[in-house]
């Protein structure tokens, strides 16, 4: 088996993914079933400077060279081989954001994350022109704050981009954007599977002076499946300065990490949908029909084949849990029995099933960032009891995993008022590796049954390899059915139908969690 994979890879037919998320960077290489044959991944951490979250392009380029630098590693290690070509590759990235360039190329200014939340005057207004929900974090968003700012650098702004989307440009030449990253830049036609020209005049009516048209500014629009141009000469030396790696590789369209979510879980067909859980986390439900109305808790976003998706964005997912996990790892070592995190997170996430149903009277607030749909504009992670709680180690730590749950259940209240149909949701994430618990948690807060694949865990670089892989295949299947045909069909997947109990408890739990905004927004204002 292991001659058989060497071969394969010496051949070229594997297919590489790499996601740049928001505390790592990952590469995976896959098999022609999606396989996962070898994976490496780079620690990396947003810089809050100048009071806007940000990363340089610097770590950005040494980042990627580390991430896959561990994979080529990984595959001499398991296999005795080094890569030098790959069937297809492609990049993801976390969405949204502002990245301008000049007609040179050169950023104008640091990149601004989705993590933001300054463009708050200039969402509102294009919410009211455009008719449909702008939401901060969008790429639109920052571009017309900073025109409203009259930002000194905007009349030099000629190219506008995200992150993916510009690791491709250097690594390609090609700017362009798949068409599920590019939804959350400007608002898409599903129609023609492009930024909806009848708003982009709007646009470009209210700008007009003082920016370049949009067509002009934004990427070129790609749907899964398409040519998205292939590796140069420069961006092989960029990703391997080794020299090894062979440019000519083609590549797949550039993604958001929403779309790769949605490949991940195979959630692309309606009535299906997925939640990705990380730094932030996510609900993607693909519509049947369009919305009754605009609701500022929903994005309007696509699959990576172009169809319309609602889209619950939570700015803040499992970065507090996160900090608890580690704050009793390094109690776990002073203690003298030292404990590795996975078998730290095993045993929290073990306790939290003994917890009460409600969590005890405890409550988690998980807001290292402002939350829109939260009403807050800053974060402050909060545990809040009355005297009457139950502090017990499960249930504060029932409270911690409901709590990463509890604005994407605001949100999803939304969908559910409007009546929007869902057979089954979908998870993938990191804290879906312990068997049985975020997963059981989840369908609680959704009331609704939860699927988690063996994959899950590999995440978004996962389904950017799988994205790579449908250019390779080239056999004029739709999206959906290469998914069903190729990488599901005989993919392990457990199930978790919601417990009553559960649900009772969580229903309980967010009843305490919506009354309890008060004091977050009380903490923002006093500290």
């Amino acid at each position: 088996m292991t001659a058989d994979i060497s071969a394969l890879i010496e051949q070229g037919r594997a297919s590489l993914g790499i996601e740049l998320g928001s505390t790592r960077i990952k590469a995976c290489l896959i098999g022609p079933n999606a396989e996962v044959l070898a994976t490496g991944s780079h620690e990396w951490e947003n810089v809050y400077a100048d009071k806007l979250w940000t990363y340089s392009l610097d770590a950005v380029w040494s980042g990627l060279q580390a991430a896959y630098a561990e994979l080529v590693a990984n595959v001499h290690e398991q296999y005795g081989v080094t890569p030098e070509r790959y069937a297809a590759m492609g990049v993801s990235a976390m969405m949204h954001g502002y990245l301008a360039f000049d007609a040179d190329g050169e950023l104008l200014a640091p990149f601004r994350t989705w993590r933001n939340t300054n463009t708050g005057v200039a969402a509102a207004e294009l919410t009211e022109l455009l008719g449909v929900n702008i939401p901060l974090r969008w790429s639109i968003a920052h571009l017309h704050q900073a025109v409203v700012d009259a930002e000194p650098h905007v009349p030099e702004v000629r190219f506008l981009t995200t992150l993916a989307g510009y690791v491709h440009w250097k690594l390609t030449g090609e700017k362009v954007l798949g068409v599920g990253d590019a939804s959350g830049m400007f608002p898409i036609d599903s129609a023609t599977r492009d930024y909806d020209a009848e708003l982009v005049a709007r646009y470009d009516g209210l700008a007009a002076g003082r920016v370049p048209a949009l067509t002009d500014l934004l990427p070129e629009v790609l749907v899964a499946g398409a040519a998205a141009g292939s590796l140069t000469e420069n961006g092989a030396r960029l990703l391997d300065p080794t020299g090894t790696l062979r440019p000519g590789i083609p590549f797949a369209p550039p993604e958001g990490d929403a779309g790769t979510g949605m490949v991940a879980t195979g959630a692309v067909a309606p009535r299906t949908g997925n939640v990705s859980a990380g730094t932030s986390i996510f609900a993607m439900v693909v519509l049947e029909r369009p919305l009754s109305e605009v609701h500022h808790e929903l994005d309007l976003v696509t699959t990576p084949s172009g169809d319309a998706v609602a889209m619950v964005h939570c700015n803040n997912g499992a970065s507090e849990l996160a900090a608890w996990a580690n704050m009793f790892t390094a109690f776990s070592a002073a203690a003298g029995v030292p404990q590795t995190p996975d078998a730290t997170y095993a045993a929290l996430f073990s306790a939290a099933l003994e917890g009460e149903a409600d969590a005890g009277g405890l409550l988690a607030y998980n807001h290292l960032a402002g939350e829109p749909i939260a009403g807050l504009d800053e974060g402050r992670p909060l545990v809040v009891r009355t005297p009457d709680s139950r502090l017990t180690l499960p249930n504060f730590m029932r409270a911690q995993l409901y709590g990463v749950f509890g604005t994407l259940a605001l949100g999803m209240a939304v969908l559910h008022a409007e009546g929007v149909g869902l057979d089954k949701m979908y998870a993938h994430g990191g804290m879906f590796r312990t068997a049985g618990v975020a997963q059981r948690f989840l369908a609680a807060a959704l009331d609704a049954p939860v699927a988690v694949a063996e994959t899950a865990s590999e995440g978004g670089a996962w389904g950017m390899a799988v994205l790579a892989a449908y250019v390779a295949d080239g056999a004029g299947r739709d999206l959906d059915t290469y998914l069903a045909e190729v990488v599901f069909a005989d993919a392990p997947i457990t199930t978790a139908d919601p417990d009553p109990a559960d649900v009772a408890g969580f229903s309980a739990y967010l009843d305490r969690y919506r009354a309890g905004l008060a004091v977050e927004a009380a903490a923002v204002a006093s500290l």
